[in-house]
């Protein structure tokens, strides 16, 4: 019968446990990790003497990971197999026992090679900055690397506004930074495309060095603007179509008068 993974718990729920591994206990931890990293697969005792730096038998490392087990840092996923870190075994390994080390000069030397094109290229865009910055760490790590830039108000340069179908259109904002973001947005269907040449002229003209904050807030006051002038125009309106009714009221009322008499 297949065991599964023990459920989570935190460092906090097993402090002695962890508490008094010692170094050997340790090392023959790490290289469990180490390898199950390498091959995503349960990982035996006599795998682990092999690799470990001094002679001790599987019997022995056997015993290490059964206290290792005890502890609640690697479980078997079945009776036959090796052993797998559970989570808390992974984040103790990342907490306590992994070792990130220091960069060499030639990395060194590269990464300030490829600061410097970049302070000297004043005519890059954000976009071509970060790809360079994620290929360099891909390139130094051999894994992805991923570069995540936090949401800033920046400032405006032009808004633009592509049909991309029924109900449906583009909004290119393009900062003063030089970056492009692109969002989908729905529309009325059968909007022409010429009113989305209108509102790309009135809001590239009314938000250029404006946040998007701020180019909101102007809308909103436009709106109110634009609501209010059309209520006193309506209330105007209705106001002389009282007066031509009652003026057209009395005129016929005076004209039945004179007839009767």
């Amino acid at each position: 019968m297949d065991s599964m993974e023990p459920a989570g718990k935190s460092l906090e729920d097993r402090p002695s446990g962890i508490a008094a591994l010692d170094q050997r206990s340790r090392e023959i931890f790490g290289r469990l990790v180490e390898t199950y990293l390498q091959t995503g697969e349960p990982v035996g005792s006599r795998t682990i003497s092999r690799v470990l730096p001094g002679s001790l038998s599987p019997a022995s490392v056997r015993n290490v990971m059964a206290d290792l087990e005890d502890a609640g840092l690697i479980y078997s996923p079945h009776a036959s197999a090796g052993r797998l870190p559970t989570e808390l075994g992974l984040r103790f390994y990342v907490d306590a026992l992994l070792e990130v080390g220091s960069l060499e000069l030639e990395e060194r030397a590269k990464i300030d090679a490829r600061v410097r094109a970049a302070q000297s290229n004043r005519g890059r865009s954000v976009e071509e900055m970060l790809t360079d910055t994620t290929n360099l760490l891909s390139g130094l790590s051999h894994c992805a690397g991923v570069v995540v830039v936090p949401k800033i108000n920046t400032r405006l340069r032009h808004i633009e506004f592509v049909s991309l179908g029924p109900g449906r259109a583009l909004v290119v904002l393009v900062n003063e930074d030089g970056s492009v973001e692109n969002r989908a947005i729905d529309v009325p269907v059968g909007l022409p495309p010429s009113a989305l040449t209108r509102a790309s002229n009135f809001l590239t003209a009314h938000s250029q060095g404006k946040t998007l904050p701020e180019v909101q807030k102007f809308i909103s006051a436009e709106l109110a603007t634009l609501k209010r002038d059309l209520n006193e125009r309506f209330d105007g309106v209705q106001m002389r179509l009282e007066k031509q009714a009652n003026a057209l009221a009395d005129e016929l009322l005076g004209r039945t008068k004179d007839t009767t008499e």
